[in-house]
């Protein structure tokens, strides 16, 4: 069975209570549970874990390095925008690995149309809600070879 870990950045443990208007109201235990659920159908083991610390969220990516994780979901939240120590975490591993975000990041303010982990991720899902980390745990099959 293939394993994939699923990460949460910096905020996204405020699900439901952090900007409706952007994020909607679904909870991050709601959003591991869709994930999980999906990862089952998909015939994967999910893994998900969330950190507010950068030096946590560094540490379970090399983490991944040698536990058996064939691939990664990243949401990294606003480290998505300047975490070069997050990109160059992900970039020691060798899996793949796709970036989402709950919000659409090009229609909101200058500084989310950046990303530092573009140059390590094969792709991103961007502004669909939960749908963003179903697409791409979805994505994440299809590059491992399996249904997406």
């Amino acid at each position: 069975m293939k394993k994939v870990l699923v990460l949460h950045g910096i905020n996204l443990n405020m699900f439901g209570k952090r900007d409706p208007g952007q994020y909607g109201t679904v909870t991050l235990a709601q959003i591991d549970e869709e994930v999980k659920a999906l990862g089952r159908e998909l015939g994967m083991e999910v893994v998900c874990f969330q950190s507010n610390c950068e030096g946590e969220m560094a540490q379970r990516i090399h983490q991944a390095h040698g536990d058996g994780t064939d691939a990664v979901v990243i949401n990294g939240g606003a480290w998505t925008h300047y975490s070069y120590g997050i990109a160059d975490a992900l970039g020691i591993l060798e899996v793949p690995v796709v970036e989402v975000h709950m919000s659409h990041v090009h229609g909101r303010e200058e500084f989310r149309h950046h990303s530092v982990f573009a140059p390590v991720v094969k792709g991103v899902v961007s502004g669909l809600g939960v749908d963003s980390y179903l697409l791409g745990l979805r994505a994440v099959a299809g590059l491992m070879g399996g249904k997406g």
